[in-house]
């Protein structure tokens, strides 16, 4: 018995620190500095123990009556900790019904007119639709106004990193323009069997639910799309009123938005760790624009493809969108919206870039998910301390339009966005959920989705090994510059 409950016990002090030797090298994989130091202090200590143990067991300590009682209370205690981590604690009921589920009072479709990007890049100084949206909004005139003196949505572009930007700015405009270039009407929404150019009508391509939902995800995927979910679409996602103009398609400003499609197919981009974790600076910028634009490209190929197959769809990507993206994602069981305003991954957290596909093609629904992101949003605030611009709320879920959620404060996060010439991404880098997807993470994100206690856990171990004010890191070696070089 002493034998078999030692041979226990040693097994997963081993397995303890075969996982800790996994995290430090994952933290040198991650060039973490302070996370690889104490990982390694910590490992040292796991070997430690793990040897010291067997030492008293090879010295015959366990086999007197005292070392077999505490022979037992160490299994007992080791036992009772798997079981108090690993099990699973309550479910969110709200998460399991998607965004839906935090629907709680009289909720109405959001006026695209209102947001700060459509009012900052749309709203010409002059124009018709100038002033009628003023004169209904007086309350924004003169901070919009003087926001649109910096020059656009992020002032002058790469100020933060002035004079060293102008390479990384090069690129995120040239992602930008790719955008651009697909936000015609007849790109993102292309007519049915219209790319294949033939004077024939062709029948459509019919299909069973599974078959539909199995090409279209792989189709996605081989585009280079990260993760894909389907969902039918909730009306209460899709934009009340058009506010964005890319095309001087000024008839359109102001019109009721009608999305006919029951289904929404949405992809996840993943942004490159190392360049999101350089934020505020240029290379998070530029990945965030890369990303956009690989989205505008897998959702325009995903629409034509549907096309082609006789069917209506629709891109929702950068420079087009009828729905407002994180709730459909939420809904398509890819994460749920956390306190910093983006949907949260289990892969990848917020370090992902969103686009979506609307369409009539039936498809297979996904089921939406409770990986434990609003108690842990609770719980860790991380994004709230550590924004500049102090626009995360640090307090609990309010009801804003009908919805219960955490408020960002989108004026002072785009004034901020204005100061520094970028897209900042500081909330998307500290994010406990932004690490790699390594095997150790991997380990922690399965616990913190099951167990409430495993999240108050590993919330202060985040604060211990990478701190609680994360500083910017060196991005890819081809986006560096200055002192990074």
């Amino acid at each position: 018995m002493v034998t078999t409950l030692a041979m226990i016990i040693l097994a997963g002090l081993i397995l303890q620190a075969l996982i800790g030797m996994a995290f430090f090298i994952s933290s040198i994989f991650e060039r973490e500095k302070r996370a690889t130091i104490l990982g390694g202090i910590q490992l040292s200590g796991m070997i430690f123990l793990a040897l010291g143990f067997l030492y008293l067991y090879l010295n015959g300590l366990f086999n007197s009556g005292p070392g077999g009682i505490s022979l037992f209370l160490l299994f007992c205690l080791g036992l009772g900790g798997v079981i108090f981590f690993f099990r699973s604690t309550r479910p969110n009921e709200k998460a399991l019904k998607g965004a839906k589920g935090y629907v709680v009072g009289e909720a109405g479709r959001f006026d695209e007119r209102d947001h700060v990007f459509a009012r900052n890049r749309s709203l010409l100084p002059g124009s018709e639709q100038y002033a009628a949206y003023y004169r209904d909004h007086p309350e924004w005139e003169d901070m919009d106004a003087k926001r649109r003196e910096k020059g656009g949505p992020t002032g002058r572009p790469g100020s933060i990193d002035s004079p060293n930007a102008d390479a990384n700015v090069a690129g995120t405009l040239a992602s930008a323009s790719l955008s651009h270039y697909l936000s015609e009407p007849d790109k993102y929404s292309p007519e049915p069997h219209i790319a294949l150019r033939e004077k024939v009508t062709r029948k459509k391509v019919e299909m069973g639910l599974d078959e539909a939902t199995t090409r279209i995800k792989g189709y996605a995927k081989a585009l280079g799309a990260s993760l894909v979910g389907v969902t039918k679409i909730n009306p209460l996602w899709v934009y009340s009123h058009r506010g964005e103009i890319f095309n001087n398609n000024w008839e359109d400003w102001g019109k009721t938005i009608h999305v006919h499609h029951g289904y929404a197919i949405v992809c996840v981009e993943e942004m490159n760790k190392n360049m999101v974790g350089s934020a505020p600076h240029t290379p998070t910028c530029l990945e965030s624009m890369i990303n956009y634009a690989k989205g505008s490209y897998i959702t325009t190929q995903l629409a034509g493809y549907i096309a082609n197959m006789g069917y209506s769809a629709t891109a929702n990507h950068f420079r087009h969108y009828d729905t407002i993206l994180p709730p459909l994602a939420a809904d398509a069981g890819l994460g749920e919206v956390g306190r910093l305003g983006y949907l949260i991954t289990k892969k990848y957290g917020p370090r992902v870039r969103l686009s979506i596909v609307t369409t009539d093609l039936e498809l297979t629904e996904d089921k939406p998910v409770d990986i434990g992101v609003e108690d842990f949003c609770k719980i860790c605030k991380k994004c709230a301390v550590c924004c500049p611009s102090k626009s995360i709320p640090h307090e609990e879920m309010t009801v804003e339009r009908g919805l219960l959620r955490w408020k960002l404060d989108a004026q002072s996060c785009f004034e901020y966005w204005g100061k520094i010439g970028t897209d900042c991404n500081v909330c998307m880098n500290v994010c406990p959920w932004s690490h790699a997807d390594t095997i150790p993470h991997q380990i922690i994100k399965t616990l913190i989705t099951r167990n409430q206690y495993a999240r108050k856990l590993f919330n202060l171990m985040d604060d211990i090994f990478y701190g609680k004010k994360p500083k910017p890191k060196s991005p890819e070696k081809w986006a560096q510059f200055g002192t990074w070089k």
